[in-house]
């Protein structure tokens, strides 16, 4: 595959870096940027000379803010249930048998915010944002984000950050459970090598046990997933969710319970 909207790399110490290069998009992702990601996490995932693999968003401004909205009238623009196959990069970031870092320079929002949880650990500039925007724009994220969520940071601060889409800063994010470290901007990099490093020098074999150990106990999650993406795709096609990606685009306060009165163009 050729990438255009990634940029992946594998270093001779054992790391491979994926990162969405949409910097001029927040690295929001769109169908094709999602294939990228899945075919980038099963090239590094399954060889052996990869250790670890860290994945990181372009620029300074963005680590990820989920689904392009520009790319989204309805269903999304690719492939899946929602014309998205998250669920399956999701998935695959929990079944490579390494560990997974997640770079966070910048916003982390929404299925960003989603991305960062899902990884096994998460390294934050101390200018990093965390959180959810969904329900601002007729969406959500009824699996993983969610349900997985929950499990990070307790139920009521799951509820709390999916309701109300507040952003958190990275030691708020790192008190609540979403974080790992906070480090000064300059220092990110180094920090994330550093992890890295000392994970390289960890059994293989004894990670891999490890992590598939601890997606056991919420490996029913993927199957709320497939369900809340059945019904999510169902949603998309209403006038109220419509009405969250129009606003979104208009720049203005979407009205979401009286959807009919609002119209693009």
């Amino acid at each position: 595959m050729t990438y255009e909207d990634i940029l992946y790399e594998e270093r001779g110490d054992g790391v491979a870096r994926i990162t969405i290069n949409r910097p001029d998009r927040y690295n929001a992702f769109r169908g094709q940027t999602v294939e990228e990601l899945i075919h980038a996490f099963q090239r590094a995932g399954w060889n052996k000379k990869i250790g670890v693999i860290v994945l990181a968003g372009a620029g300074d401004k963005a680590f990820c803010t989920g689904g392009d909205q520009t790319a989204h009238d309805g269903q999304y623009d690719g492939r899946g249930t929602i014309g998205l196959p998250i669920e399956e990069l999701q998935s695959l970031i929990r079944d490579v048998p390494k560990p997974v870092i997640a770079r966070v320079q910048g916003f982390a929002i929404g299925g960003g915010n989603v991305l960062a949880t899902i990884c096994d650990l998460t390294i934050a500039s101390e200018k990093a944002q965390f959180g959810q925007v969904g329900p601002k724009v007729g969406s959500v994220d009824p699996g993983f984000g969610t349900a997985y969520l929950a499990r990070v940071v307790g139920e009521k601060r799951a509820r709390e950050i999916w309701y109300l889409c507040r952003r958190y800063t990275a030691q708020e994010a790192m008190q609540l459970g979403l974080v790992n470290a906070v480090v000064p901007h300059e220092e990110l990099d180094a920090e994330v090598d550093r992890w890295c490093a000392e994970l390289m020098e960890r059994s293989p074999t004894a990670l891999a046990i490890a992590k598939r150990s601890f997606n056991a106990d919420t490996e029913s999650i993927r199957g709320i997933a497939s369900m809340g993406m059945q019904a999510l795709s169902l949603y998309y096609d209403t006038d109220e969710s419509r009405e969250g990606g129009i606003a979104f685009r208009e720049k203005r306060k979407p009205d979401f319970r009286n959807p009919a009165k609002k119209s693009e163009g």
